[in-house]
Formats: structure tokens, C-alpha cells, sequence
């Protein structure tokens, strides 16, 4: 079974730091793509960070590109972000899916597609 497991999140004041994590599972975390979306309220959920296993190439949104930084532990099967300089615009649900590049895996199952669960993230102004 496929499981993705989002911790970290937290209220912090503006200017401050987190770090998430996603732990996984169930899957070969080396062959995939696991990246960061994340949900304000009232607003869609947005792609803001992305991490590619197989070959390191990173994506980041031009919303956090600068302050937010990706890496992957692949002894772990845990991606992590690194958050610094938290604005209240980022005040959000955030979540980890995989894939997260626009790789259709198709499964006996039907399309690989997982997320986890969400972690708040909250920064006070």
C-alpha cells in the first residue's frame, strides 16, 4: 500500500522557519518524483516545489523560489522542505504527492497517483 505522511507543519511568526517532511512507503521512492503542493484558504491547491529522485533535478515555484529548498533522503524514503523567510501568504495546508512532474504511471490499479494527508502551516504576521 502506497502511504505518504506529511509532518511539520506548525504556527510561526513572519520571518521565521519549518521544516516538513514526507514520509513514504509502498512504492520505489528512487523511480519517482515527490514534490510539495499546498492549499490556502479560499484558494486552489498550487504546485510549489518538486524534487526528481532518479536524476536531483529540483522545481520550485517563483512564489518560494529563494526561500524554500527541497532535498531528498533516499536511505529514509522521506522528501523535505525546508522553509526560511515565512511571509503570512504562506499560511496553508500543505501536502506531498507523488508524482508530483506529470509522469502518468498507469498500474493494474489504475494511474499511480498518491498525496498525503496535509500539515498546516501557519505564520502570523
Amino acid at each position: 500500500e502506497v502511504q505518504l505522511q506529511a509532518s511539520g507543519g506548525g504556527l510561526v511568526q513572519t520571518g521565521g522557519s519549518l521544516r516538513l517532511s514526507c514520509a513514504t512507503s509502498g512504492f520505489t521512492f528512487d523511480d519517482y518524483a515527490i514534490g510539495w503542493f499546498r492549499q490556502a484558504p479560499g484558494k486552489e491547491r498550487e504546485e510549489i516545489s518538486c524534487i526528481s529522485n532518479s536524476d536531483g533535478s529540483t522545481y520550485y515555484a517563483d512564489s518560494v523560489k529563494g526561500r524554500f529548498t527541497i532535498s531528498s533522503d533516499n536511505a529514509k524514503n522521506t522528501v523535505y522542505l525546508q522553509m526560511n523567510s515565512l511571509e503570512p501568504d504562506d499560511t496553508a495546508v500543505y501536502y506531498c504527492r507523488v508524482p508530483c512532474d506529470g509522469t502518468v504511471v498507469v498500474t493494474p490499479g489504475g494511474i499511480f497517483d498518491s498525496w498525503g494527508q496535509g500539515t498546516l502551516v501557519t505564520v502570523s504576521s
